[in-house]
């Protein structure tokens, strides 16, 4: 009879442990999604960046460039100052693929998973952060904890990457991220990224995001400015004829 209660309470903490992990994997994956239909919530984007490049001695070099953004999936960015970058762009579509334009070379140049870990065009972005693809199908995710105006989730990829993990504090509010930490395999934060959002007709748009690298002491920072939204982009705006433009 004793053995019979104890295998009973033994079994009521297991059901009870198990819906636990359950219910808060669910909230994580419920939050992540959030977090993903409010960053990608318009049908399509358009908009210009100022690139402030500070490296360790204090050294600025100011940079212009533009992007533009249909759905979840396609992303176009391309320098347009200073005249030695002019040209160089990115082009982010489905299925993980992207392509390298350099004007230098006239030819556009496929971006192998294995080479996403390197950093774009001496910023502290890498070809991985650049891709055009949710959150959720690119990492699993995790309630690490509630704070009084954030969620903090751990996010651990799917796939081979650099990262081991990306710790996420995303405002309870309206979503966006706040900041994002990265870490390499060892363990170790290598770089952390800061928001600033604000409201741009009916969606929340990061005006303001601030990449470090903490090893190189290296810092970008990618100011959007004249944003619109729900132009009317096609698939054709995001093609390779259009990256050689």
């Amino acid at each position: 009879m004793k053995n019979s209660k104890i295998q009973t309470a033994v079994l009521t903490v297991l059901i009870t442990v198990g819906s636990i992990f359950s219910a808060n994997a669910q909230d994580a994956n419920t939050i992540l999604k959030k977090m993903d239909d409010v960053m990608y919530s318009p049908k399509d984007m358009t908009g210009k960046q100022k690139i402030i490049l500070t490296d360790k001695n204090g050294k600025q070099e100011t940079r212009e460039a533009t992007m533009q953004q249909k759905g979840t999936d396609k992303r176009m960015f391309r320098f347009t100052s200073p005249a030695s970058l002019a040209g160089i762009a990115v082009l982010s579509l489905p299925n993980d693929i992207m392509y390298l334009y350099l004007p230098a070379f006239g030819k556009e140049r496929r971006i192998a998973t294995s080479a996403k870990n390197q950093n774009f065009a001496g910023t502290d972005f890498s070809y991985d952060d650049m891709e055009s693809k949710a959150y959720s199908e690119k990492y699993i995710p995790k309630l690490l904890k509630t704070e009084a105006n954030v969620f903090v989730i751990e996010l651990t990829p799917k796939s081979k990457s650099d990262y081991s993990k990306i710790i996420v504090n995303m405002n309870k509010t309206n979503y966006y991220p706040e900041s994002m930490e990265y870490y390499d395999k060892g363990g170790n934060k290598i770089k952390e990224a800061k928001y600033t959002v604000k409201k741009v007709s009916n969606y929340w748009n990061a005006e303001l995001v601030e990449m470090t690298d903490l090893k190189k002491n290296h810092k970008t920072k990618m100011q959007m400015y004249d944003v619109k939204y729900d132009t009317g982009l096609t698939d054709d705006d995001f093609t390779i004829r259009k990256l050689k433009e």
